[in-house]
């Protein structure tokens, strides 16, 4: 095993660990908002939700965009 691919294996392994963490953390901020909002406003929760569900979805597609630059490290690597 070269010294390359052990260096691709670390940024991947790194890598993946900040992605994961990253969501998490805004997922859980997104969401410990809204729960706010809608405590704050019931009458607007609909719109909360939909607005939250949306954000989410992103927050989601750049985790899915950063595991698969990891994953293109190791298979590069």
């Amino acid at each position: 095993m070269d010294l390359a691919f052990a260096y691709a294996y670390l940024a991947a392994g790194i890598g993946a660990g900040l992605v994961t963490i990253g969501a998490g953390i805004g997922i859980g901020k997104l969401a410990a908002s809204a729960m706010d909002g809608t405590a704050r406003q019931p009458e607007a929760s609909n719109d909360i939700r939909t607005t939250m569900i949306i954000a989410a979805a992103m927050l989601e597609g750049i985790a899915l965009f950063g595991i698969v630059v990891t994953f293109l490290l190791v298979i590069k690597g």
